[in-house]
């Protein structure tokens, strides 16, 4: 039992925090399995052309790559990752657009964003929250650097699948979706929560318009 539960916290480390050359397969595996859920994300961020966006927390960068097919030549992409390995991951693999200026990467974190206020049309974080330890400050940098027309899209698998992984069990802070959305409200933002499919097990989108003003 002491090694399987060693062998889980390592995947949950890597999961959270990917380093090293099992870091990269951990990235490469992640652009695999969520390559759907990924798009289903930009897909509702729905940034169009020449649109500035950000995806924070990339991981094995599926999302980047998405992200500048969707603004397409005139528009701009940020990658926000606390791990070096996938910083520099996404810098080999994305040099190109790198260089042309089109994308643009930082060492952050979602507590702290490396925006101006109001500065970006989109952002989308995708299985990134159970990583995240005050979820108020979080969602609170989001709806500050999202301008008030853009959007802000979180993507979460369903907690109750999630809680049946044996992995999860150190450190993942499965919270219900109606606590993330209860965040985004309390941030100023309005709320739409969709699902990727009909499957009763298929993950969430929360899709957030900053500095919501409801009519009284």
């Amino acid at each position: 039992m002491a090694v399987r539960d060693a062998l889980m916290a390592g995947i949950a480390k890597q999961l959270g925090h990917p380093s090293g050359a099992r870091g990269r397969l951990v990235g490469a595996a992640l652009n695999r399995g969520n390559r759907g859920f990924v798009n289903a994300a930009v897909q509702a961020l729905d940034a169009g052309a020449a649109g500035e966006v950000a995806d924070i927390g990339f991981g094995g960068g599926v999302g980047l790559k998405l992200l500048l097919d969707n603004v397409g030549p005139s528009g701009r992409v940020h990658g926000v990752e606390v791990s070096d390995t996938m910083l520099s991951n996404a810098a080999r693999r994305f040099r190109r657009s790198v260089n042309a200026g089109r994308l643009t990467l930082h060492a952050g974190s979602l507590t702290r964003l490396p925006f101006a206020d109001h500065s970006l049309n989109g952002a989308l974080t995708v299985n990134t929250i159970y990583f995240v330890a005050d979820l108020d400050r979080a969602i609170s940098e989001l709806a500050r650097v999202v301008a008030p027309s853009g959007r802000i899209v979180i993507g979460v698998a369903d907690p109750a699948v999630m809680a049946r992984m044996p992995f999860t069990g150190h450190g993942f802070q499965l919270r219900p979706v109606s606590v993330v959305i209860s965040a985004l409200g309390e941030a100023g933002c309005e709320v739409e929560h969709r699902r990727v499919s009909d499957d009763e097990k298929a993950p969430h989108l929360l899709i957030g318009t900053p500095n919501y003003s409801p009519v009284i």
